[in-house]
């Protein structure tokens, strides 16, 4: 044998194996540069000559009076332009008609709004409810590539559910980077009660670290049963073999939808909520020219609605399960493209699961998939999956929450007593599936997303989820671009979003879509330690201090500072609107004067988000919502009773008991809830045995 065939081959082939394991080795374990660890893009304020504090002073959006003024405008209009519906002769200057008008302020279309800005069009958003009422603040709270569509992508050999993950995957770590205090990444627990499931969920999750790439957070391990379980002390240990944890992000969907609002807001857009679109505008030549639009909040007051019409170039319909009706606005005739699914979720107490540790169950007794994730100091279960009707304010019904339950019971050890009353809250989020209507088959769902433009020129942004709304909103403003012949331009006085000087954070406004690198508002200021600036300059208990950063990023120095001084020793400010969670009354004042909040409602569902971690608390909270919010927006008596009415109703649909909906706002103040009848009242041993008794019990001593 030769000395090739003894030595150089086996050394050739051995090097070219440590070379690839090398690689692979190298690849799941390089260092990696995890998005939101990086310093604050600005410092925190400092002290100046004398000691003297140097707050940061952030740039304001303009008012919600301001903003329909510019709606007005448009049409050529100073003041109600009521009998402007009838009356074509008022004059209009050409530069005060919109390049775009998006109806609807979900997570589509105030990205819409954002990216049309920031290519320097001039867009107007108007939504009927808040932003983020609908679809988007109901989400399961993942940042996610969706690792059951790559599992089908394989099996079913689906170049479409491939693309799907690839695209959510890339837009994981732009929604990370461009909005690091709302979002943060997330192990997740894959538990395993199958020794031949190890290798095949190995591969699976490893393939999705490698698909991820360079957008990549942490690689994905294999824990054994015991670290598991210490990982996880609910599970349940009956035939359980290990466990797999992949990485994905998750993040507080509301706050993010009123953040991407006010970026807009700063950079130019028109963003109005509670505004009504009641019919749709066409030119002679039948092409859409605009909207009437009527102000909900005058008929809140008790006043008639001003009616007035805004003129756009183009329209954009991103109203997700309402698309229909707009669509039906533009021709009557159409076909419905929505296929609507009911969503539901529950909140449980925190101590269901850790506090830094997800968990999948990727087949349930039905086949659907179900997360169990820590979030907001609590723990939420979902989602089901199952046809339904379009509904403003959808109630979570109780098959949907018992199954929810029955679920976590199968997965979590026996001595844990999973009771229908440790629900806290429960809502139902409606997904706007859609239909291509182009295409032949009319009854098959598009995977991800769907842009149409109607022959009248309404163009229709559908479907899709969380993770991928910047990319949705890109290819909205493209088509819009193509279809309506607008120009985007440089965008010359960018707005100093930071608060300080103009910094270089990688945006170049050129007229390109630059929202892959747009941070959102508060978050240049933002670290990981920030919230320690703030204890001590404001006196904020910990808790409360970490919360306010990590909801506001850096503008959490204006809402500590917009907080009532307690006149204790400590905490030094921020009175808490409930005794449970870290909700502070500086963010009602916030939510007021700087996020165009309306209703209390608008603050203890989406500012707050108070109604979705625990119902009851929410309707004890009220009161002194309601009072903050009537001394900052002039509120009288009766405008607060409708405050107080229309609150509770809301609360029904977080999972509020029947019994509690015809509950008055006095009885919440004197603490006379009927707490005796409640499901709570039962679940503790406050009633059933006295302390002596059991103690007697314990030592197996007669009583």
């Amino acid at each position: 044998m030769s000395f090739r065939q003894r030595v150089a081959k086996p050394l050739l082939y051995s090097t070219g194996a440590a070379a690839v394991g090398g690689s692979f080795i190298y690849l799941s374990y390089r260092p990696r540069n995890i998005p939101g660890s990086d310093p604050a893009t600005v410092p925190p304020p400092g002290y100046g000559e004398g000691g003297a504090f140097r707050p940061p002073r952030f740039p304001k959006a303009k008012t919600r009076a301001e903003q329909i003024a510019d709606l007005k405008r448009s049409s050529g209009s100073k003041g109600s332009t009521t009998q402007l519906l009838k009356d074509e002769s008022h004059p209009q200057n050409e530069s005060d008609v919109y390049d775009l008008l998006v109806i609807g302020a979900g997570a589509t279309g105030t990205g819409i709004a954002l990216d049309a800005a920031t290519r320097g069009l001039k867009v107007a958003v108007v939504e009927r409810d808040d932003f983020s009422s609908g679809t988007s603040s109901k989400s399961t709270k993942l940042v996610h590539g969706g690792v059951r569509y790559l599992e089908k992508a394989v099996w079913e050999l689906d170049y479409n559910q491939y693309a799907l993950v690839k695209e959510a995957l890339r837009e994981r770590k732009y929604f990370l980077d461009t909005a690091p205090h709302l979002s943060s990444w997330l192990p997740i627990m894959l538990p395993l009660d199958k020794w031949w499931k190890a290798p095949y969920f190995w591969c699976g999750t490893k393939a999705y670290d490698f698909l991820a790439g360079s957008e990549g957070i942490e690689t994905s391990y294999f824990l054994t049963k015991s670290k598991a379980l210490a990982a996880f002390p609910m599970l349940k240990k009956t035939n359980l073999v290990g466990a797999l944890v992949y990485y994905d992000g998750a993040h507080n969907d509301s706050r993010m939808n009123v953040s991407l609002a006010m970026t807009a807001a700063l950079y130019g857009s028109t963003v109005v909520n509670h505004i009504e679109v009641t019919g749709l505008e066409k030119d002679a030549g039948g092409k859409l020219c605009g909207a009437r639009v009527k102000d909900l909040i005058q008929e809140k007051n008790g006043g008639k609605p001003d009616e007035f019409v805004i003129r756009a170039k183009g329209i954009i319909n991103a109203t997700g399960p309402f698309t229909d009706g707009i669509r039906k606005m533009d021709d009557e005739t159409v076909k419905e493209i929505v296929a609507p699914s009911s969503g539901v979720h529950v909140i449980l107490p925190g101590y269901y699961s850790p506090q830094k540790m997800g968990l999948i169950d990727p087949k349930t007794s039905d086949g659907r998939v179900i997360f169990f994730l820590p979030w907001q100091g609590n723990t939420i279960a979902g989602t089901t999956d199952a046809p339904t009707k379009i509904s403003q304010n959808p109630v979570a019904g109780e098959d949907e929450i018992d199954w929810i339950l029955s679920e976590i019971r199968r997965y979590l050890a026996p001595d844990i007593n999973v009771r229908r009353g440790d629900v806290l809250a429960a809502w139902s989020g409606i997904r706007p599936l859609v239909k291509d209507p182009n295409a032949k088959n009319t009854e098959s769902l598009v995977r991800n997303h769907l842009i149409n433009v109607s022959p009248a020129g309404l163009l229709t942004c559908a479907g899709g989820k969380w993770t991928t709304y910047r990319q949705m909103a890109e290819e909205a403003v493209d088509e819009a671009v193509k279809e309506f012949k607008l120009e985007p331009k440089a965008v010359q006085n960018a707005p100093d979003v930071s608060g300080t000087e103009i910094v270089d954070d990688g945006t170049h406004l050129d007229g390109s879509c630059q929202t892959h690198q747009v941070k959102l508002v508060g978050a240049h200021g933002y670290s990981k330690t920030l919230f320690i600036n703030l204890i001590q300059h404001f006196g904020v208990e910990t808790d409360v201090a970490k919360h306010l950063t990590e909801s506001y990023g850096d503008r959490a120095w204006t809402v500590a500072a917009l907080s009532s001084p307690t006149e204790k020793r400590f905490p030094v400010r921020g009175e808490r609107i409930s005794p449970l969670y870290p909700f502070i009354d500086g963010e009602v004042r916030y939510a007021v004067r700087h996020e165009y909040a309306q209703t209390a409602v608008d603050v203890i569902a989406r500012r707050t988000r108070l109604a979705f971690l625990n119902a009851q608390a929410a309707l004890e909270a009220l009161p002194k919502v309601i009072d903050i919010m009537a001394g900052e927006l002039k509120w009288d008596s009766k405008r607060k009773d409708t405050e107080w009415k229309d609150s509770v109703k809301f609360l029904e649909s977080m999972g509020l008991p029947k019994s509690k909906l015809g509950i008055t706002r006095k009885e919440v103040e004197n603490g006379k809830l009927s707490f005796k009848d409640s499901i709570e009242y039962k679940m503790y041993s406050r009633h059933d045995q006295p302390a002596d008794e059991m103690e007697s019990d314990a030592k197996g001593n007669p009583r």
